[in-house]
């Protein structure tokens, strides 16, 4: 039989409802089944029996059905395309969850295997879909993580919201409203069997009670509480947490000195200032992102104005592209390389600039840990034409050197309210510097303790952040200060 769009309607209610019974082993009633298609019982064993003849179902008549081997694997291929659809739908195009299941009915049976392994891949091999559904693999096995529900988890004890189990559009937008979305985290206060109801204390201290039947639709697992400490195994301890187990940060991709491994959302673009103060001079730039097409690609700019002390202009400006290899999931932290063009348009006599072409890259990761997020970069800038004059009592000479200057940088933000962030920012760099004779490495650690407040305006956001920067270099120390500042808006409707 060639799976129609029927025929696959059919497996993959099915195969849903048998994953859904208490024995393995069960039969998925007809009267269940019909009711689920929206069929009458009629029609539903006609199409029963002809799954049972092409080998996909089991059929005993006046008890049930259940899927074959063959059967469950095509119904588990549909069920993949339905998932990724929807993740594809709000992540990629900027729907909202509330909205795409229904989208997704219609498309899981128009999309091609080879689309849904390529969607796949770019958004970064994701375990869940928007709802907290696990996401079958390519061979068809779909995870059975095991959870509990607001109906059944501990009073009193911070859970993390996993799944919702209706996709009805009305529960999803009660879920919206009560905050009750994967990824929130409540606490079940009080559950009333005489009123039917459940008491949950939320996000802010927010306090709400629902029914008993919508408590048991949405699925938890404990939050986990772990201390972590910047370059202390951080990694090591981030692969046991999926992004789905924490509420996602009302704040990212605004740190300092370390890079955040997120590009910008389809459709969003944002404005950055920053300005530095350190050695009695002050550097400022301007940053300008804008994701191209979607959220896999981002273009943006930096230009930089400096002080040095001794001379005030514009100092070298880079041309951006940064790609979204990885999204966050489970296991799985967020990973965007960059690569820039790095032009010479500050004044390298006056100390305003590098004075050459040249090209710098950089390779950060991010990963969430309940209220912590870790970020890791290791990167490198390239000069490929620095001058070196050298003036004589006779002769005035020019030398001409490439230099590389590599480093790496980590940091650690706690989230000490929703919009307002501890951070500690630290940066190695080993700069390359033209010598009389040929040239000579200077390493400098940046240790950077340091905060950020946001404001959500509609759909704009603003970021404004301080920062204390103390670097050593060659066994001196400086304290100096910085100021951040970001303006977030959409530059057209989605």
């Amino acid at each position: 039989m060639v799976p129609s769009q029927t025929v696959e309607n059919y497996l993959k209610t099915i195969f849903q409802a048998q994953m859904a019974l208490p024995d393995s082993d069960g039969l998925v009633p007809m009267g269940q089944l019909a009711s689920a298609i929206g069929v009458v019982p009629g029609t539903a064993t006609t199409m029963v029996k002809a799954l049972a003849d092409s080998g996909l179902a089991h059929y005993e008549p006046y008890v049930g059905v259940r899927l074959t081997s063959a059967g469950e694997k095509l119904a588990a291929l549909v069920l993949r395309r339905h998932r990724l659809v929807e993740l594809f739908l709000v992540k990629v195009m900027g729907m909202n969850w509330t909205d795409v299941h229904d989208e997704a009915e219609n498309l899981e049976h128009a999309v091609s295997d080879r689309l849904i392994d390529r969607i796949d891949e770019m958004l970064g091999r994701p375990d869940v879909d928007p709802h907290g559904d696990p996401i079958p693999d390519p061979e068809g096995i779909v995870p059975t993580p095991a959870y509990e529900s607001l109906l059944t988890c501990p009073l009193d004890a911070p859970v993390t919201i996993s799944r919702v189990a209706d996709q009805d559009r009305e529960f999803l937008e009660f879920a919206e409203r009560h905050e009750l979305r994967p990824g929130d985290v409540v606490r079940v206060e009080d559950r009333s069997v005489a009123g039917d109801s459940v008491r949950l204390r939320g996000r802010d201290e927010r306090r709400v009670t629902i029914g008993a039947r919508a408590a048991s639709k949405v699925l938890v697992k404990a939050a986990r509480i772990v201390v972590l400490f910047l370059l202390a195994s951080v990694s090591a301890h981030a692969q046991t947490a999926a992004t789905a187990e924490a509420r996602a940060f009302e704040i990212t991709d605004n740190s300092f000195l370390v890079e955040e491994a997120f590009n910008q959302e389809k459709g969003v673009f944002q404005n950055i200032f920053g300005a530095m103060r350190s050695n009695g001079g002050w550097t400022s730039a301007f940053t300008q992102e804008w994701p191209i097409g979607s959220q896999a690609h981002q273009f943006s700019y930096t230009a930089a104005f400096v002080n040095s002390g001794d001379a005030t202009g514009f100092g070298d400006t880079l041309i951006n592209y940064r790609y979204q290899v990885l999204t966050e999931g489970a296991g799985r932290p967020a990973f965007s390389p960059r690569l820039s063009l790095v032009i010479p348009s500050g004044d390298s006599a006056k100390g305003l600039g590098g004075g050459s072409w040249g090209l710098q890259a950089n390779l950060p990761f991010s990963k969430q840990r309940d209220d912590w997020y870790f970020h890791w970069n290791a990167g490198l800038t390239w000069l490929g034409d620095v001058a070196d004059v050298q003036v004589g009592s006779d002769v005035t000479s020019t030398r001409r050197a490439m230099l590389t200057s590599p480093f790496v940088a980590a940091s650690a933000i706690y989230r000490l309210r929703p919009m307002f962030h501890l951070m500690l920012e630290s940066v190695v760099l080993w700069e390359e510097l033209l010598a009389p004779l040929g040239s000579r490495r200077e390493t400098t650690f940046t240790l950077s303790p340091g905060f950020r407040g946001g404001w959500n305006i509609g759909e704009k956001q603003v970021v404004a952040g301080f920062a204390l920067p103390i670097s050593w270099t060659e066994g001196e120390s400086d304290t100096g200060a910085f100021f951040y500042f970001s303006y977030e808006l959409p530059f057209r409707k989605n």
